[in-house]
């Protein structure tokens, strides 16, 4: 899609929206990303470019060999994304807002056009999504912000690559790639969950056919350090979700003092022993290394990206690493109703040995 038929693709998009605070937000993404694809050079430009650092010229070549990859390893439709480059001059190219009542694990949903409802809301500049975490602060709720490497156009546009990734470790920016590129594939209005787990569990398992191409033991056991940091966080995750939950039902029957504190005591145990258990970590773990002001906001954040991993990863073991059946199969469970399809996703995830 060439630049002209996107800014008129986004303009027509937000004038189709009302309201100030809508238009205000949607003027601040649109003009975001405008900006974004615009200050970007081809990548293969970059690549003969003399003047060109070596080490960014060496990022960039990594870059296109996942792009070859991805598309022809993991049947993922790669098309024209990724092959511009932009320079942020920072580490984020977005940062999300995340908010959850005081006495809930359900996020505050916000609603777009075309991609439906997200349990979080991406701005372009911190200031702005600062203003919007002081509304939902105001009002009681869990909030947090986060800095965003990258995000999808879900195939609109052609997704650059930019200084966001190219600061990453080759792996890791591998792996955010496919992450991406994932997106494109299935994405369901309204799930975030199912969203982001499915990607994460095709970036998992094409990092892990990409090292083992390259023949990167190393990296492949730093990814597995990874993966069982994570799996490790999410099983105190879950536990502390359940306490929460089991408190939470109460909220119109006890006095708010008291579950304030009672909250108060899950979250400080649940630092505790993820303090106690990262203690001898190599590397920082999904909290990194003291977290100390965790809430509901970040829980819904965690559990999001990886409720679902295990039971997505399930599926492609089911379908003997194919990727094209394993798409297929997950198109068709996302056709199905909300209900039928978290009884499948836990079945499919009890099933899951990571030792297999």
């Amino acid at each position: 899609m060439t630049q002209l038929s996107q800014i008129y693709l986004v303009t027509l998009l937000i004038t189709t929206l009302s309201g100030c605070t809508t238009l205000g937000y949607y003027s601040q993404a649109v003009s975001g990303h405008l900006s974004l694809m615009m200050s970007t050079q081809p990548v293969p430009r970059l690549l003969d470019a003399p003047s060109t650092p070596t080490d960014l010229r060496q990022k960039l070549s990594v870059a296109q060999e996942a792009r070859e990859f991805a598309e022809n390893q993991l049947a993922l439709p790669v098309g024209d994304a990724f092959s511009t480059y932009a320079e942020l001059g920072r580490p984020w190219v977005v940062v999300n807002l995340v908010a959850a009542p005081e006495f809930s694990l359900q996020a505050h949903r916000w609603c777009y056009p075309v991609i439906g409802c997200q349990a979080y809301r991406g701005y372009y500049q911190l200031e702005e999504a600062q203003e919007e975490e002081q509304y939902f602060k105001d009002e009681g709720y869990d909030t947090f912000i986060g800095g965003v490497t990258a995000y999808s156009t879900l195939g609109w546009f052609d997704d650059p690559l930019h200084s966001g990734f190219t600061s990453l470790p080759d792996n890791r920016m591998v792996a955010l790639m496919f992450h991406e590129l994932a997106h494109r594939v299935v994405y369901i209005d309204d799930d975030t969950a199912f969203n982001e787990s499915f990607a994460t569990a095709v970036e998992l398992e094409g990092l892990r056919l990409w090292l083992n191409q390259q023949d990167d033991e190393d990296g492949f056991q730093r990814a597995l350090e990874r993966l069982r940091q994570r799996n490790q966080t999410l099983a105190l995750v879950t536990a502390a979700t359940a306490q929460l939950e089991a408190l939470y039902v109460q909220q119109h029957t006890r006095p708010k003092a008291e579950l304030r504190q009672q909250k108060a005591e899950v979250f400080r145990k649940l630092q505790d022993d993820y303090q106690a258990m990262s203690a001898d970590w190599n590397q920082p773990g999904p909290f990194g290394e003291n977290p100390t002001e965790l809430n509901n906001a970040n829980l819904v954040l965690f559990s999001q990206y990886n409720q679902h991993v295990p039971a997505f990863r399930q599926m492609i073991r089911d379908h003997d690493g194919d990727f094209k059946a394993f798409y297929a199969a997950v198109e068709n469970l996302s056709g199905q109703p909300p209900g039928n399809r978290q009884k499948t996703l836990a079945r499919l995830g009890q099933n899951f040995n990571e030792d297999l």
